[in-house]
This record gives structure tokens, sequence and C-alpha cells, in this order.
């Protein structure tokens, strides 16, 4: 099954899975490198029980990249479909695409990411490069270049 990436103005609250954050610092892009991959990722991940979406996307962005001060707004919903490790149904699966402004980190990483990198556009290696690309665009779409 091809992958299918798609945006949506509104959705259930209960149906997002997922929360992913386009975030910048000094003008740059954010993007991490998890301990076990040599590729790059948005900083995001998966909603808790009982979760707020907003809340899994400060949470998520202060564990994958140390971020302590910073802004957050949601973008627009978005869905994937495509059977994997996460949905082996191949169902669509929906998530939040959050932007944020950093203004300042801890020193250290506490989880699964190994570091933070900021780059002026969207790195060639990544690790989901049939999603990512997509995300970026879209937040580059709503929010401009800066």
């Amino acid at each position: 099954m091809k992958l299918k990436v798609k945006f949506y103005n509104d959705i259930n609250d209960k149906d997002l899975k997922f929360a992913v954050i386009m975030a910048r610092y000094d003008g740059r892009w954010i993007f991490c490198k998890h301990k076990e991959r040599e590729t790059y990722e948005i900083p995001g991940g998966h909603r808790e029980p009982d979760e707020n979406i907003v809340d899994t996307a400060k949470r998520e962005l202060q564990e994958e990249t140390g971020a302590i001060n910073f802004e957050i707004e949601p973008i627009t919903v978005y869905s994937v479909t495509r059977r994997n490790c996460v949905n082996s149904n191949g169902n669509e699966t929906f998530g939040m695409l959050f932007y944020a402004e950093v203004h300042s980190f801890k020193n250290t990483l506490e989880y699964e990411i190994e570091q933070i990198e900021f780059f002026n556009k969207i790195p060639a290696n990544l690790t989901y490069p049939e999603i990512q690309p997509y995300l970026y665009n879209k937040v580059i779409e709503i929010k401009g270049e800066k």
C-alpha cells in the first residue's frame, strides 16, 4: 500500500494519536537524532491515554529537544495511511501538527534522543522521508519561511 499524507481542518479530538512539532530556535529548524538511528526526525510522538493533544506536543518537545522555554501553537490535523509498525491494519491514523518557537533548552537530553541539530532547511537524511517533507512544507505554507 502506497503511503498517503493528508491534511484536515478539524477532526474528533479522540482520533488524534500523535503530536508532531516543527520547531525553530534562533531562526533555524530543530531536528532530532534518535540514539538508534543515523537519520533526523521532527520532534513528536504518541499521545498518552487521557492526555490533551496540546499537552502531548509540549511533553514531546521537552523530552525530545530539552526545550524549557517555548511558544507552541497547533497548525493543522494530518493523517497517514499505510501499513507499518504502529499501524498494522493500514487504516488512516491522525495527528496534530504544531509549530513552536524555542527560546531556551536544558543542558542534557534524558530520553531516546541522542542529539538535536539546527538546520536552515529540512535535512536530506530523514527517518521518515515519505512523511516529514509534507509536514515541513505545510508549516512553511502556513507560517512562512521567516
